[in-house]
């Protein structure tokens, strides 16, 4: 059941950089998003609404915090885990779509931003407007960004008018952000956005069904291995595994039998089988020692026998994942607030 919580002025209600499942909805009082720019990098402080949602972005995204959510004042606040959110989304449309606008403060200015590209009195619907923010971070060469907004598409609309195209740029972009990195890279082919498939649809200016938008040819794998991403996203964690199973015991494409693998983890640790989680990344990491997602798989080691309560272990495996050259920024914050909150317990 969602909990309703009370923050006292000035308190942290969650730091940036944290992992974590809950999403919040003010009550009462005031709340401050404190984050940086996208572009500028200058301090950046939002404030939330009452009855607006916040950190709804990283908790269904499985992704750190990218803000300081802070209570200015005496504050009230119900949370919710992702699965109870979910049921609450699916018995109300008008969250859904709130959401779908405002499911984070960085995303509501992103979506600003994108809506003044568009012509001048243009009607966006959510589906394509979401669609368009992962096409923005990918010209800005933003990978990490532009899959998560790709894989969002995925999940809200698996039989939408750009899913073929979502499907192809999220596979694109992954391999770009392992080949060159954040920054680097291409961009966006001009012949493979939302504007060149709609161009292709004809001029009679109504909706385009999935049939009337260009598909690129995407390989079964690649389209199995990203139905099992939207099945995680949406927290079927069980579903997910059996799909990124049936990849490990059927494909002969090295790639992504070795993704897949890394996503079993992800899935185990998420249903909270952590013993089963250690097993399985403990025989991956020796199996592929320089698997891409290497890091990351340390990290989930660490966090498996952090829950189990072998600290000393998991001390271990975050302290290797600093010693190593090469670690992101973001993974390197998520293990220095595992540190910090293991020392402060």
């Amino acid at each position: 059941m969602p909990k309703a919580m009370t923050y006292k002025a000035n308190s942290v209600i969650y730091f940036q950089g944290d992992i974590s499942d809950r999403i919040y909805i003010l009550k009462a009082g005031r709340v401050s998003l404190n984050s940086n720019d996208i572009e500028t990098g200058e301090p950046v402080r939002d404030s939330i609404q009452t009855g607006e949602f916040f950190g709804v972005k990283s908790a269904l995204g499985k992704y750190p915090r990218e803000e300081n959510a802070i209570a200015l004042s005496d504050s009230h606040v119900v949370v919710f885990t992702v699965p109870e959110f979910e049921q609450l989304a699916l018995s109300n449309t008008r969250i859904v779509m709130k959401m779908l606008n405002v499911f984070s403060n960085q995303l509501r200015r992103l979506h600003t931003k994108v809506r003044g590209l568009l012509a001048e009195g243009e009607q966006v619907d959510p589906e394509l407007g979401l669609f368009r923010i992962g096409e923005y971070y990918m010209k800005k060469k933003e990978y990490d960004k532009a899959l998560y907004a790709f894989q969002k598409y995925l999940t809200y609309y698996p039989s939408g008018a750009y899913h073929q195209l979502a499907n192809k740029h999220a596979q694109q972009v992954e391999q770009y952000a392992s080949q060159y990195g954040i920054g680097q890279g291409p961009g966006l082919p001009a012949s493979e956005t939302g504007e060149a498939a709609a161009a292709s649809s004809g001029a009679n200016g109504g909706r385009r069904s999935a049939d009337e938008v260009p598909k690129p040819e995407l390989g079964p794998i690649a389209k199995q291995y990203y139905n099992a991403v939207s099945s995680f996203s949406q927290g079927n964690y069980a579903e997910a595994m059996k799909q990124f199973k049936t990849i490990v015991d059927t494909s002969e494409d090295r790639e992504y039998v070795v993704k897949s693998m890394f996503e079993i983890g992800r899935c185990l640790y998420s249903l909270e089988r952590y013993d089963a989680c250690i097993r399985h990344f403990t025989a991956l990491v020796q199996r592929y020692p320089k698997m891409p997602d290497l890091d990351e798989a340390l990290y989930y080691l660490g966090q498996s026998y952090e829950r189990s309560g072998d600290s000393d272990r998991a001390i271990g495996f975050y302290k290797k994942i600093l010693s190593r050259s090469g670690v992101s920024e973001a993974l390197k914050r998520k293990v220095n607030n595992a540190l910090r909150s293991m020392q402060g317990a």
